[in-house]
């Protein structure tokens, strides 16, 4: 990887360099999760021998109901265990949901960049915007990205390298700064998504344990959380410009897969002629999606509650919507630029994009069966309860247990990163303890959010590390796992130092959380 071109380095930029140089001796990730698959086996098997189990109260995700519940250490290596591993096979790989969003938004993102209208759009970018304001404005919309769930990996992050590429700086850092963004602060946003509404329901669960008269509404974080939105772009901007941006130095393209070239902001008449096109085809598909969502008992409203927002067939399928904008985009665009001219180009593109993802497919698919392995044993769990008894049993006062809740979230988000999965488990425990200390659930919910985001960034458990670890090698050959942990590591640690501050001083003021 490309550094900087500096006599002396700082602390700092010594030990992430070793941090990559180790990290990226270890073998092909492939290979990293075959020996994590084995460990599981053994591990599963020892501990399952000495009967390690955990009672706790949970949230039933269908009925809502806190229900008793007991957790023991499942091996792998016992009959049952034997038998899921030889029939769970296929259907492991086919419930991994990143699978198919990735290929889904990768048939609207291949046919956009193989016309060319991403490199355009963000040479467009670049001249309309301030050069030190692009930072700043890439961090915001990845931030914001998390109103699509997950597809803010998969259109955010690439598209974070391509604009640093146009304005001449490290993609890399583009790349880190669309990560940092996107996983980082995945809990929060500006509008309300999907996933608050599962949060906020689970919490009203654990709190009428203790008053049944008690419950929040979907906005009830919004305040902390559009403070958290613009404070974290501000802390991921400056750790991109002052830390990330100088150690990488200068771009070097030679180091890259092949072809990757800086081409300048100015547009062509053809490309500005393919934008007007790209532009006449998004009116277009808006339009019709207007006609879908907006009337009353439009199809893609929920047939029930009628609501669009929340849990509705338009939320919950939104990466259809971004498949298509990218889609019908990219090909108006290649109509308008020459680049796409016939259906056969498009599909073509199509083709392109999928067959370029035939090796993140099959690390996909080793992944896949670690993720269900792990979760089968049910180690996690016991030992995220192993963790919160801990600090439940523990003698402080409201606010350092707040802190102390933050801190167990992030340990367990290395092992366990599915924020629902988590709070069912979470919620009945520290909610009904923390309201009896006199701490309000909107302030639980607060917590929760700053401990579950950060370490996206850097647990190999995140179905998507390695698909960045893909995205930077198209820019540098010899970047590996230890590349991208040692360019997220001071995203980690600031974003989840500061942000925990944010919330300490939040609780200390007394401001509100929401409405």
């Amino acid at each position: 990887m490309a550094t900087a071109n500096v006599t002396s380095k700082t602390t700092m930029q010594r030990f992430l360099d070793g941090v990559e140089k180790v990290g990226n001796m270890v073998p092909h990730p492939v290979v990293i999760f075959l020996i994590l698959i084995g460990i599981v086996i053994v591990l599963s098997a020892v501990l399952g021998t000495f009967g390690a189990a955990v009672s706790y109260e949970r949230i039933n995700p269908d009925t809502h109901a806190v229900e008793q519940a007991s957790t023991a250490i499942r091996s792998l290596l016992n009959v049952e265990g034997i038998r899921f591993m030889y029939s769970s096979l296929i259907s492991n790989f086919m419930s991994f949901t990143a699978v198919g969003l990735m290929i889904a938004a990768m048939i609207g993102a291949g046919v956009a960049e193989e016309s060319g209208l991403v490199t355009a759009l963000i040479r467009k970018l670049v001249i309309v915007s301030p050069s030190w304001a692009l930072t700043y404005i890439l961090a915001f919309v990845g931030i914001l990205a998390s109103i699509a769930a997950d597809a803010g990996y998969l259109v955010l992050i690439p598209l974070a390298g391509v604009a640093y590429l146009a304005v001449g700086r490290h993609p890399l850092a583009g790349l880190a700064l669309g990560f940092a963004a996107v996983a980082g602060a995945f809990t929060v946003n500006m509008l309300i998504k999907p996933l608050d509404a599962v949060l906020v329901e689970f919490t009203n669960d654990a709190a009428h344990l203790v008053d049944p008269n008690r419950s929040i509404g979907l906005a009830s974080n919004l305040w902390f959380s559009i403070a958290s939105v613009l404070f974290l772009t501000v802390i991921i901007a400056f750790i991109t410009d002052r830390m990330i941006a100088p150690r990488l130095g200068t771009y070097d393209p030679a180091a890259a897969e092949g072809g990757i070239q800086n081409q300048g902001a100015t547009l062509s008449e053809q490309e500005s002629r393919g934008l007007r096109f790209a532009l006449f085809g998004l009116i277009g598909l808006l339009v019709v999606f207007l006609f879908l969502t907006l009337p009353s008992g439009a199809p893609l409203r929920n047939p029930d509650t009628g609501e669009l927002i929340g849990n509705s067939p338009f939320m919950n399928g939104l990466i259809a919507l971004i498949m298509l904008i990218f889609l019908v985009a990219g090909w108006t665009y290649g109509i308008g630029a020459g680049t796409l001219k016939t259906l056969a180009e498009v599909i073509a593109a199509i083709e392109k994009s999928i067959k370029n993802m035939g090796g993140t497919i099959f690390l996909f698919f080793v992944l896949s069966q670690f993720v269900a392995y792990f979760t089968y044993t049910n180690i996690g769990t016991v030992m995220a309860l192993s963790l919160s008894g801990i600090l439940q049993t523990a003698n402080i006062g409201a606010l350092p247990l707040l802190i102390g809740f933050i801190v167990v979230v992030a340990i367990i988000d290395l092992l366990l990163t599915g924020a629902i999965a988590k709070w069912a488990i979470f919620a009945p425990v520290f909610v009904p303890l923390l309201m009896k200390l006199g701490v309000e659930p909107e302030a639980v919910l607060a917590a929760y959010r700053v401990g579950d985001s950060p370490m996206n960034a850097i647990t190999p458990l995140n179905a998507y590390f390695a698909l960045v670890v893909g995205f930077a090698q198209k820019y540098d050959k010899s970047a590996g796992v230890g590349t991208i942990v040692s360019l997220m590591l001071p995203y980690v640690v600031l974003i989840f130092v500061l942000w925990t501050g944010l919330f300490a001083v939040w609780k200390a003021i007394g401001l509100p959380w929401g409405l």
